[in-house]
């Protein structure tokens, strides 16, 4: 990466992260030429688990995660860490051991425990002014000032409108460099988000197929006011209709014959994930080489 994410943020056009849980999406999202990933703690939910985003993810599972992920792509990753397991203190440990296994930006929410996905009913939120001190403590506790804050509120849902607006604003004072308010339920209302909080600080939006707020392609958001888009959970969406299609195949084919036209074959993936280029440095170390 030539920018920081702080940099990229801070010009048009408007940045486009697709969701992703492990370091092969990693690496398939970076070869389509994205220049950052947004490592979805809803992914990693659904596919580490095999459930639902409630809040059943620890900290160290999604630190373990964005390590691996780290140790085989460059792309900027930004991370959900959701409410940042705990009260301030647990952020401080949260952002410190994220931005050591290789997070470029943080993401935190005013969800109260049991946190939901951020497109589910029933949520409950913290007190604002606790939600602040939280964001303090993760900018006071990153040791780079390019590991980028980002505040999530889901005011919207729980207290209406104006209140995430007036939520976003306070904590953009308590120092987050980015803003992200969760699902807005029309056009109209991310148009105000942009209106509202967007001067001076870059907005963030969040794209869920079948989820609260309308689907809108990059360029109608950039021209709203945003600076960034995250796609958090639709590789999992596409990967599990895909394996949903190809295990009812083979039950009732007995072959993956059929499905072969939409699969790798054994040396596709294998060029995919570098093993040729992997086998020929191994022997670069072999016995008797110099």
């Amino acid at each position: 990466m030539t920018d920081t994410l702080r940099q990229r943020l801070s010009r048009p056009p408007i940045l486009i992260a697709p969701g992703i849980y492990d370091p092969l999406t990693a690496l398939v999202a970076e070869q389509a030429g994205f220049e950052a990933l947004y490592v979805s703690g809803a992914a990693i939910a659904y596919t580490r688990l095999g459930r639902p985003d409630i809040g059943l993810v620890s900290m160290s599972e999604v630190v373990d995660t964005v390590a691996l992920i780290r140790d085989r792509v460059r792309a900027h990753l930004v991370v959900d860490a959701d409410t940042g397991y705990g009260n301030a203190l647990n952020v401080e440990r949260t952002v410190r051991l994220l931005e050591r296994a290789g997070a470029n930006a943080i993401q935190i929410e005013d969800q109260d425990f049991p946190k939901r996905c951020g497109h589910l009913d029933d949520k409950a939120l913290i007190p604002a002014q606790e939600m602040a001190g939280k964001i303090k403590a993760a900018a006071d506790a990153r040791a780079s000032r390019e590991t980028l804050i980002i505040a999530r509120t889901d005011a919207v849902a729980v207290e209406g409108f104006e209140r995430a607006i007036a939520r976003a604003e306070l904590y953009r004072e308590a120092g987050a460099d980015v803003l992200f308010v969760e699902a807005p339920r029309r056009r109209e209302e991310l148009a105000r988000i942009g209106a509202a909080v967007g001067k001076g600080t870059p907005l963030m939006a969040n794209m869920v197929e079948g989820g609260k707020t309308p689907l809108m392609p990059a360029s109608e958001l950039q021209a709203l006011g945003f600076a960034f888009v995250i796609f958090p959970g639709a590789i999992v969406r596409a990967l599990a209709k895909a394996a949903e299609e190809f295990y009812g195949s083979l039950k009732a084919n007995g072959s993956t014959e059929p499905f072969r036209p939409r699969m790798f074959d054994f040396d596709a993936l294998n060029k995919l994930i570098g093993t040729p280029d992997m086998l020929a440095r191994g022997k670069r170390y072999a016995p008797g080489k110099k």
